[in-house]
């Protein structure tokens, strides 16, 4: 792909997005990002820090005039969610992103983009290197694996940094200030099972399902989106009930924070059931694709022969695994009370996937809530499903929400300045998905926070775009904040 991209405006910060847009940054795949971030602040003559968690940390020092000026730290993630259609050859680890203009947008070919946070990152970054800014003390903070586990924000030392307003560029709807977010938490479940010989006359077929949308776990789960994984195994009841097909192998989603838009699985069924079986899968799919019509348009079944397997999992198991999964909690919990059409709980029965070595099959699903005793609680109602089927249930990777604070003195600053600058009052939220504030306020306690961005659809999918005019605006908007920062 060309780097058409690096000549949209602002192009200071698009042509460090296209430049990202070349390095691998997966999720636990970072050291070329963070070896040239780290790089990136040591070639401009600025303070620059990695430390043990991966975070990297460049100081700029306030422009003659606004030293008095409160530090203010610009906060942004450097990994990327590593999602791809089934149909398209990309290494994650390896490839660069195959970045282009559509229309209005910034998108990629086949694979997730990187706007979030890549968007981000590279305002960080045009700020550091612009020489014609008006700013305070700059500490521009990028941290590490935030999409697993927010490792590098839990791993960030006290006292490292000394600013006392922090800027979060991770947001993904322009016009609006976040001041809060969603808690979260990772239920792991282990079903063990036992092998059985392939049942005597039957035929394997890999069944499929893809063609879903996907998207975020947090800002999509709204979108009442279908689960891969719950059609794969809504469909397997029905064979199993019908026709005795039995499992034997399972591969449904991939992330924890993506909605699970494929699922791959070998089936196994007595020969002289094969007509029956793919009339009543059919018939069922036509049933989902009814109901997800508006949601999923796009959504496909593939029912193809394959070799026959040398073993299936145990009908024990196969019969609570599909039980289970269908009776799970999955999507929206339920809507907040205080803030309208903001989602308070969810659920995201994120991935499947069996073991053939360790005889295990383990399921991943993410919870969010700003609710902490309704998140504890949805905890609870999956840990009884999935336990009275017989599979090993435990938590982890809890995360802390961001409480809202409507009083924050950055807040006020950033609603006036929006207003006067483009005659128009941002809208004040807070979101479902899990932003760093909540960890990070934790660590240091006395920062005044917002979170901020552009506005990017389809993070955590390969439908993930940017639009270009609202990367515009947040850019205009981040140096109007930095121009007027309050003193100390």
């Amino acid at each position: 792909m060309s780097n058409e991209i690096s000549k949209l405006a602002p192009q200071v910060l698009w042509g460090h997005f296209y430049n990202l847009t070349q390095i691998p940054r997966p999720s636990n795949h970072e050291e070329q990002i963070q070896d040239f971030i780290y790089n990136f602040g040591k070639n401009l003559g600025l303070e620059t820090i990695k430390d043990d968690a991966g975070n990297i940390i460049i100081r700029k020092p306030a422009t003659p005039g606004m030293e008095d000026r409160k530090g203010v730290i610009l906060q942004s993630h450097l990994d990327m969610v590593p999602q791809k259609n089934s149909d398209k050859v990309h290494d994650f680890t390896k490839d660069p992103i195959e970045a282009y203009v559509d229309g209005d947008w910034v998108t990629a070919n086949g694979t997730t983009l990187g706007a979030d946070n890549g968007i981000g990152a590279s305002a960080a970054m045009a700020v550091l290197s612009s020489n014609d800014l008006v700013h305070g003390p700059i500490e521009a903070l990028f941290t590490a694996t935030e999409e697993t586990g927010m490792d590098g924000a839990e791993g960030l030392k006290t006292e490292i940094l000394s600013g006392e307003i922090m800027l979060n560029m991770d947001s993904e709807d322009e016009g609006e200030l976040y001041v809060g977010c969603a808690g979260g938490e990772d239920t792991n479940v282990r079903f063990t099972y036992q092998e059985e010989d392939v049942p005597k006359n039957h035929v394997a077929f890999k069944m499929n399902v893809t063609g879903l949308k996907g998207g975020h776990s947090g800002m999509d789960i709204i979108l009442q989106r279908g689960n891969a994984n719950k059609v794969f195994f809504r469909l397997l009841n029905e064979a199993h009930f019908k026709t005795k097909a039995r499992l034997a192998a399972i591969d449904g989603g991939n992330l924890r924070n993506a909605i699970p838009r494929e699922a791959f699985g070998v089936i196994t069924v007595v020969a002289s059931q094969v007509d029956q079986l793919k009339k009543l899968v059919d018939t069922e799919f036509q049933v989902i694709r009814t109901e997800l019509a508006e949601t999923e348009p796009g959504m496909k079944l593939e029912m193809i022969k394959t070799g026959l397997p040398t073993e299936v999992i145990d009908e024990k198991t196969q019969v609570n695994l599909t039980k289970s999964i269908i009776g799970s909690p999955n999507g929206v919990i339920r809507m907040s009370d205080s803030m309208p059409g903001l989602v308070e709980t969810s659920s995201n029965l994120a991935s499947v996937k069996l073991d053939p070595v360790g005889k295990t099959i383990d399921i991943a699903c993410l919870m969010r809530s700003s609710v902490d005793s309704a998140k504890t609680d949805l905890g609870k109602r999956l840990a009884a499903v999935f336990s009275l089927a017989g599979a090993k249930v435990g938590f982890s990777g809890a995360y802390p929400g961001w409480q809202p604070n409507m009083k924050s003195p950055i807040l006020k600053t950033m609603q006036k300045l929006y207003e006067d600058k483009f005659g128009k009052v941002p809208e004040i939220r807070a979101i479902h998905a899990g932003l760093e504030c909540g960890i990070l306020g934790g660590i240091y306690p006395n920062w005044d926070m917002i979170s901020f961005g552009p506005t990017i659809r389809f993070p955590h999918s390969p439908d993930e775009k940017v639009n270009i005019a609202t990367v515009q605006k947040f850019w205009d908007f981040l140096l109007e904040t930095l121009k007027n920062i309050p003193k100390k």
